[in-house]
């Protein structure tokens, strides 16, 4: 149960771009809502989705909430008038099995960014699985349009990044950090951004325009999946994604390793 909540917190924080708009207004899923409710003037919060099934060694770590929350209230106002709007006409207009192609071309480029960082933590095995998973999926899956690879024993990993290398050789994530446009982050994984940014295939084009349209159709792609899943969760927004990031951080530093009482 516990991993599976965790697999919700990295489907809600997996993008650059994170979601917002009222999710109570969203008819797009059934699923019951998380109910996430303030003390007066604190960002704590009670969720029984969460609190009674995880048992994640992690603190919250925010001495900067007030200009974070002011960013999040910018970053909510641009989504809900322009990321939002364009995520549901791409999902108007796109055909599943395009959007879902085009969502595992992005991921596909991503293992690059896995493969360098699986070698920086000495995880060689798993560097084999997602150079393997890169070539096929490149080449027989039509530059990631289809996951042969996993049909092939080669599964998906959860991904790896700068921020976890650092998390991995024992760099605290500091405070955390809300970025404007990109959301959630930290003091640590901040900056570990332009590392994995310079380790992706993208960067390398030297058309800027092109470049930034496949960025751009990279969060949209992003964004559009996380649509569904706003309806499962009301109240403190901030403090959702806030203490939701920083469960999913931890989670995949330690690779995964919970307790798991069920």
């Amino acid at each position: 149960m516990k991993h599976t909540a965790l697999l919700l917190a990295g489907v809600l924080l997996s993008g650059q771009v994170f979601s917002g708009g009222d999710p109570e207004s969203s008819n797009e899923s059934t699923a019951p809502a998380l109910s996430y409710e303030n003390s007066s003037n604190s960002s704590s919060y009670q969720s029984e989705a969460l609190d009674q099934k995880l048992n994640l060694d992690y603190s919250i770590y925010d001495p900067w909430e007030g200009f974070n929350r002011k960013i999040f209230a910018f970053n909510d106002t641009i989504d809900t008038y322009a990321f939002k709007p364009l995520a549901k006409g791409y999902r108007f207009v796109t055909p599943d099995v395009v959007e879902e192609g085009l969502s595992r071309v992005f991921s596909n480029l991503g293992e690059l960014v896995n493969i360098a960082n699986d070698l920086m933590q000495g995880k060689f095995k798993q560097a084999t699985n997602d150079t393997g998973r890169f070539l096929i999926n490149s080449t027989v899956g039509l530059g990631g349009f289809f996951d042969v690879a996993d049909n092939l024993g080669l599964p998906k990993n959860e991904g790896e990044d700068f921020g976890q290398t650092l998390g991995f050789y024992g760099v605290k994530e500091g405070p955390y950090l809300m970025l404007p446009i990109f959301g959630p982050s930290t003091l640590r994984d901040a900056p570990s951004r332009v590392i994995d940014q310079l380790l992706n295939p993208i960067s390398e084009i030297d058309d800027i325009p092109a470049r930034n349209a496949i960025y751009g159709s990279d969060g949209l792609t992003t964004r559009a999946e996380l649509l569904k899943a706003e309806a499962l969760f009301k109240g403190d927004k901030y403090a959702f994604y806030r203490d939701i990031y920083l469960q999913r951080r931890q989670y995949l530093v330690d690779d995964g390793k919970v307790e798991d009482d069920f």
